[in-house]
């Protein structure tokens, strides 16, 4: 059977559209806060030394899937579409709100804590929680580099909660996937109706939790991007079938081409590989209209020159939707890209970066969760199968495979870049493919439930029931999965100077104490002195700058990240205060207000970081060792406290 990705609507369609579209993502931010508040009013222990919350995670796990339930059997017997779409949306959101907010309950972290990438992703939101303005998240006076939108928002949703940014990373990556698992939801229920959009939902959510919650704008993308995949390839092609073929330009849907066009956009200001994929996949889809035309006329019984006509109006179509998405996508990504670009142009510094030299080794093989042997496994070996009997027939099965051909293409393409010395993370790219062929999953359950009917008759209840099962099964090993990451959010510091665990607090408990004697010795805010440390989880907690990024991988291009590392090290060497401060005169940034070092018996220590790549681990850690007497001296106040010792510059 045909599906129609999406079409124009009448009036009351479109009204509809709009209130189970926007309806899902009102009732999942408000539902999801409130659980998360209900869950965080209660002292749960430890999940890392008690089974307590991960048996209430079961447990609104099993609820989340008995409102689906609800919501599918309530469609089924005739109920509102309306309504019951909105169910099953707020079931999806329940689910990921539940899998995720509950193992992490008795901590104010999220998964990884402090930790490895969340440092710097912390440090964003801490940098846009202090202001709305645009800005890098470490380095002062440089326009931002990583896309800032999900980072913003959460700033936003940071100040509206009464948080600090670091505090409020959990509930907002909490809260940001339930929406988008909730939106997700209502796109496939638009599309193929509750009872499998539903399923969809559920299964897209669980995987994408599995693959990418460490990195929740990522899932937020996957959630919402694979659905918008199928609208692409609806909204390129025009009203009609699609073995019939791309329509004339007067058949376009062209509310389905500005929505692929904003998200695109809005994709480009959140995650640029992700973007890549979706736009290439686009791409791919027009081609794949391009020479379908080719193919079909050619067979065609008319007139050449009615043929000629024909073909170069069905091209033209073609072109001008993809054309049109792109415009409209480039146009929402300079709202965010728009100052970085422009210094990039204008600035006579060279640039440098290393976002791209990083090959762990599931980055150097092709990522294929079709053979793990769990329920994944399972699920998207079926879901590939769907896709491969399904390509010619269903526009969501098309759309998929466009979408695994681009995964392939930028997985062979980053493979061999590594050649020439970088690549393109195409490890990242597995997630999308797990859930993808989970959607496509979903509709071979389907395919083969309705055979086992028709071959026994009506089963539905029980077919449903080992459905609810399964993905109660698949639910349940989520907690298992992230355990390392869950634990670590229990076992690092937190920005009040403790465990959540209840164990001793790491030498970070002490980062409280040196932000109030900076704000003391230099009587300014956090967000107008420039630090100079190794303690990087420290620009986490609050909005300092940095004088150096954590590693050349995560710093601003125009930051000049080996310059400042090679700065630093000729700072090391400086046998004398004015010998010290003539050097730091001297360079083209702005120089450090504050030092914050680790004492040693040799002096006072900094851990830097070099880019190592092709090796894995991709960055080799190193130490500068200043003397003591360079800062003993009336232009320096010296303090030492712990482990720490920190030198603020006076004036």
């Amino acid at each position: 059977m045909q599906t129609t990705a999406v079409a124009e609507t009448p009036k009351s369609g479109r009204s509809r559209d709009v209130i189970e579209l926007g309806g899902a993502v009102v009732l999942a931010a408000v539902v999801g806060f409130v659980a998360l508040k209900v869950i965080g009013a209660v002292d749960w222990p430890a999940f890392n030394t008690s089974n307590v919350t991960r048996s209430l995670t079961t447990l609104g796990q099993g609820v989340a899937i008995v409102v689906a339930a609800v919501a599918v059997v309530a469609y089924r017997y005739g109920r509102s579409r309306t309504w019951t779409s909105l169910m099953s949306s707020l079931s999806a959101a329940l689910l990921v709100t539940v899998t995720l907010g509950m193992p992490l309950s008795a901590t104010k972290l999220y998964l990884f804590g402090l930790s490895s990438d969340q440092q710097f992703r912390t440090e964003y939101l801490t940098r846009l929680t202090d202001s709305a303005h645009l800005a890098d998240m470490t380095y002062d006076g440089l326009p931002p580099y990583y896309p800032a939108t999900w980072f913003w928002f959460g700033g936003r949703f940071a100040n509206l909660v009464g948080m600090p940014g670091w505090e409020a990373y959990k509930p907002w990556a909490v809260l940001s996937m339930a929406i988008a698992a909730a939106l997700g939801t209502a796109l496939w229920n638009r599309m193929v109706g509750v009872t499998t959009g539903t399923a969809i939902g559920l299964a897209t959510a669980a995987v994408t939790l599995v693959y990418s919650s460490p990195e929740p704008y990522a899932a937020v993308l996957t959630l919402v991007g694979i659905p918008m995949t199928v609208v692409a390839a609806s909204a390129l092609r025009g009203h009609g079938r699609l073995a019939d073929g791309p329509s004339p330009l007067n058949r376009t849907g062209w509310l389905a081409v500005v929505a692929v066009g904003l998200f695109l956009g809005v994709s480009a200001t959140v995650y640029t590989l992700y973007t890549g994929l979706f736009a290439g996949t686009a791409v791919l889809m027009a081609i794949g209209y391009l020479i379908q035309i080719r193919l079909a006329n050619r067979n065609a019984a008319v007139p050449d020159d009615t043929l000629h006509s024909t073909r170069r109006a069905e091209y033209l179509a073609v072109v001008i939707r993809l054309g049109a998405m792109a415009v409209i996508a480039g146009l929402v990504a300079l709202i965010v890209w728009a100052p970085y670009l422009m210094r990039r142009v204008t600035d006579p510094v060279a640039s440098s970066g290393a976002a791209q030299h990083y090959l762990p080794e599931n980055g150097a093989v092709v990522g294929l969760p079709m053979f793990q042997l769990n329920l994944i496994g399972v699920l998207t070996m079926v879901g590939l199968i769907w896709v491969l009997l399904r390509l010619g027939k269903r526009t969501i099965a098309a759309a998929i495979g466009y979408l695994l051909l681009g995964i392939i293409g930028l997985t062979c393409l980053s493979l061999a870049l590594t050649a020439i010395g970088t690549t393109l993370l195409s490890f990242r790219l597995e997630a999308v493919t797990a859930t993808a062929l989970a959607a496509g999953g979903v509709f071979g359950v389907v395919e083969i439930a309705r055979a086992a009917v028709g071959r026994f008759g009506d089963i539905r209840t029980a077919v449903g029931i080992l459905a609810a099962v399964c993905g109660l099964a698949l639910a349940q090993s989520i907690p298992t999965h992230l355990s390392s990451e869950i634990t670590t959010a229990y076992t690092d510091t937190d920005g009040y100077g403790e465990r959540a665990d209840q164990h001793p607090a790491g030498a970070e408990s002490y980062y409280p104490k040196l932000h109030r004697m900076i704000r003391e010795q230099t009587g300014r805010p956090a967000n107008q002195n420039v630090v100079l440390t190794a303690d990087f989880a420290f620009l986490s907690l609050y909005p300092y700058w940095g004088f150096q990024g954590l590693t050349s991988h995560y710093a601003n291009p125009l930051s000049e990240f080996e310059k400042r590392a090679k700065t630093i090290e000729d700072w090391s060497k400086a046998t004398s205060t004015d010998g010290l401060l003539d050097k730091m005169q001297t360079v083209p940034w702005r120089a450090p207000d504050v030092f914050l070092f680790r004492y040693s018996a040799d002096g006072y220590n900094l851990r830097l970081a070099e880019d190592v790549f092709p090796n894995d681990p991709n960055v080799r850690r190193y130490a500068v060792t200043f003397s003591p007497k360079v800062f003993d001296d009336p232009r320096f106040t010296v303090t030492e406290l712990g482990p720490f010792v920190l030198v603020v510059k006076k004036g």
